[in-house]
């Protein structure tokens, strides 16, 4: 099991589900096999978006790593800035990314390759940037208008969406400032 491919196991269960799916509604007759095709091509066609997004936050965190992005804002970092202030540094970053992208597991990509390389040089705690930059993208995926799981929310609630991300907000900014907190606090402990 621990060997296993997390993102073929999904992409097996999704065709899976599909074709069971499929063959239920055939059999009770519930559409006809063009209707199946066609909404399937339609369900797919408005994720790709999303997959591109994904593909291109993934090739930016590549480049990242293979330019040494990491290494080289460590060095400029280690003279200017105090290493207690990296978690809280990097949880606001990685916080404006995934507002800005709508999407966390992109930040992730994106943050992690420049935030391990910069907590090893600075010597602070690798597990603690690790989790600025899981917490600060998880927060800007939240609070971001253009984010799949906010635009997705406010959908299955029937409600507006600038409504929706106007009253999470509230809630959502007073326990990110609790975190930027905790993680400056943290930092130089």
């Amino acid at each position: 099991i621990g060997k296993g491919s997390g993102s073929t196991s999904v992409l097996v269960g999704v065709i899976m589900a599909l074709l069971v799916s499929m063959a239920y509604y055939r059999i009770q007759g519930i559409m006809k096999m063009n209707e199946m095709v066609d909404l399937t091509i339609k369900g797919i066609s408005g994720l790709m978006p999303l997959a591109i997004l994904m593909l291109l936050a993934f090739a930016i965190g590549a480049v990242c790593k293979q330019l040494g992005a990491g290494v080289y804002v460590a060095s400029i970092a280690s003279e200017t800035i105090p290493g207690g202030m990296i978690p809280f540094l990097v949880f606001v970053l990685s916080c404006f990314i995934a507002f800005s992208t709508g999407t966390s597991w992109g930040t992730f990509a994106i943050m992690i390759p420049i935030a391990v390389p910069l907590a090893e040089t600075l010597d602070v705690n690798v597990y603690m940037a690790i989790a600025a930059v899981m917490g600060g993208g998880v927060f800007g995926d939240h609070c971001s208008p253009i984010s799949d799981t906010t635009i997705l929310s406010s959908m299955a609630s029937a409600s507006d969406h600038i409504d929706h991300v106007r009253t999470q907000l509230p809630y959502a900014l007073l326990t990110g400032g609790l975190a930027a907190l905790f993680y400056l606090i943290v930092g130089f402990l």
